[in-house]
């Protein structure tokens, strides 16, 4: 039995079915998570179907989570999506389910799960979500809401179609979604438009920019100076893509101060490999797009000082 025909049956075979996604979710995370819980729920209306996590404010827009008791887990079928490794999974409940499936775009260096289906040749879990939906034959429904979260999916991971991990597939799965009842260009312009905090961001972001020798770049966002534009870490997200808009760049870093003063890491590229450099330093990720962390200002600069290395090397062959 193929493994999509896998996933339905065991999705047939829970009636609490509970979904979880990464922490300090992206639009993808919560598409994913939010769009396969709408299709679940069209397709079999007396299954309880929750979607866990924090809030995330900035991506309200696109679904709300559920709040849920630890006993809704007994007998449950757990569905992670989107989500590489164990240490990023928002809520730790996730173990406590009955039965537990990993679905993922990520590079599978952490398997976890008694069921895993990974695809990194997809450009999102969303595009994922729909593949499965296609490869049932008619097992799942998809109604426009589900559309339009796994559409908000698949223009945030991809940046509007611009990273590499575009495909024509994924241009086909688009088109299967714009069939549905929603509108793409109020989404289109929501994840366009940005606050004047971020705003603001995106001056400092280009004032305190250091491009190093070999064309890698980096800028630290400190806890205080966040605070005062009244933006949090989720709030910086809109800004990742900025230093990749100059021409010398190579790949860069954004450390983003937390409250304990340690740093969250984003790493992005457009040559350079840079998902091993983030597995050590407790990330992992995309050959052109990984998360790590930093626990200080010393691990911070050995950080840079690898992307460095990482650029110098670099041939682009």
């Amino acid at each position: 039995m193929k493994i999509e025909l896998e996933i339905l049956k065991k999705i047939k075979q829970f009636d609490t079915i509970i979904i979880h996604r990464h922490q300090s979710p992206d639009p993808d995370a919560i598409g994913s998570q939010s769009g396969l819980a709408a299709i679940i729920r069209a397709s079999f209306p007396e299954k309880k179907v929750y979607q866990v996590g924090a809030p995330s404010a900035g991506l309200a827009w696109i679904s709300d989570q559920d709040e849920i008791a630890d006993d809704l887990y007994n007998d449950a079928l757990v569905i992670v999506i989107d989500t590489a490794n164990r240490p990023r999974i928002e809520d730790d409940r996730y173990t406590t389910g009955a039965y537990l499936i990993k679905l993922d775009h990520h590079p599978n260096e952490d398997v976890y799960g008694d069921l895993v289906w990974v695809k990194t040749g997809a450009s999102s879990s969303s595009e994922l979500v729909m593949d499965l939906v296609d490869q049932v034959e008619g097992g799942l429904t998809v109604t426009d809401d589900a559309a339009r979260m796994l559409y908000a999916g698949i223009v945030g991971d991809t940046g509007r179609f611009m990273y590499s991990a575009t495909t024509a597939h994924t241009m086909q799965v688009v088109a299967e979604l714009m069939a549905y009842h929603f509108s793409t260009t109020k989404i289109n312009q929501k994840m366009d438009n940005i606050t004047a905090g971020v705003a603001k961001l995106s001056g400092y972001v280009y004032d305190n920019l250091v491009i190093t020798e070999h064309k890698a770049a980096y800028v630290v966002l400190t806890h205080d100076y966040l605070d005062s534009i009244e933006l949090g870490d989720a709030g910086s997200s809109q800004i990742v893509p900025l230093p990749g808009k100059i021409i010398e760049v190579q790949c860069w870093a954004i450390f983003v101060q937390q409250k304990d003063g340690s740093y969250r890491v984003r790493l992005r590229s457009k040559g350079p490999i840079i998902n091993k450099l983030a597995k050590e330093h407790d990330g992992g990720g995309h050959p052109m797009a990984s998360g790590a962390r930093a626990k200080d200002q010393a691990e911070y600069e050995e950080i840079v000082k690898s992307l460095d290395d990482l650029a110098r090397t670099y041939t682009g062959e």
